[in-house]
């Protein structure tokens, strides 16, 4: 646990990236922990997209027009399924979103565990994306900018609530 806990330590919301490409096989490989996530009844309701190009950069930044966004390399997009999502029977809660919140959480710890870095973005133009990206029966979820961490990024101190705030034992 050691590791993880070292891992999540150092994990951050990245805001300023270099402009060295991701390579394929650290692309490869924080997919293959996206896929390996779990899902409410393993239904994995989720569609990914690499974005490299620069004309699905252009678009995306349209989507979500921020200066240091525009710097990172790459981004994945995470959309959900909207018909094959698990729904809770008790109270029709839908479960894609945090499905997908799940595996995003796996492909930023990953990239971290690689030398890389993420942000999660879903303040984006909702409308504008559903334009470039869409896809029949997905909604995206998640945006994440990914690349190598720029060396004056600035890092925020991390500010968590103590254990004892946020959980009971009874």
């Amino acid at each position: 646990m050691e590791n993880m806990l070292n891992l999540c330590r150092e994990r951050f919301s990245v805001r300023k990236f270099t402009s060295e490409t991701v390579s394929h096989e650290d692309l490869e490989y924080v997919m293959e922990c996206v896929r390996m996530a779990p899902s409410a009844v393993n239904k994995q309701p989720w569609h990914w997209i690499a974005v490299r190009s620069d004309e699905g950069k252009s678009k995306l930044q349209e989507c979500y027009d921020r200066e240091w966004f525009k710097t990172a390399p790459m981004y994945i997009i995470g959309m959900k399924n909207v018909e094959e999502n698990w729904v809770r029977k008790y109270d029709g809660k839908p479960h894609g979103d945090v499905d997908v919140a799940i595996a995003a959480e796996h492909l930023c710890l990953a990239a971290t565990e690689r030398g890389l870095g993420t942000c999660w973005v879903c303040n984006y133009d909702t409308d504008k994306m559903q334009q470039y990206f869409g896809r029949d029966g997905f909604e995206v979820v998640v945006v994440v900018p990914i690349g190598h961490v720029a060396p004056d990024c600035p890092k925020a101190e991390k500010k968590r609530k103590p254990l004892t705030d946020i959980m009971d034992v009874i």
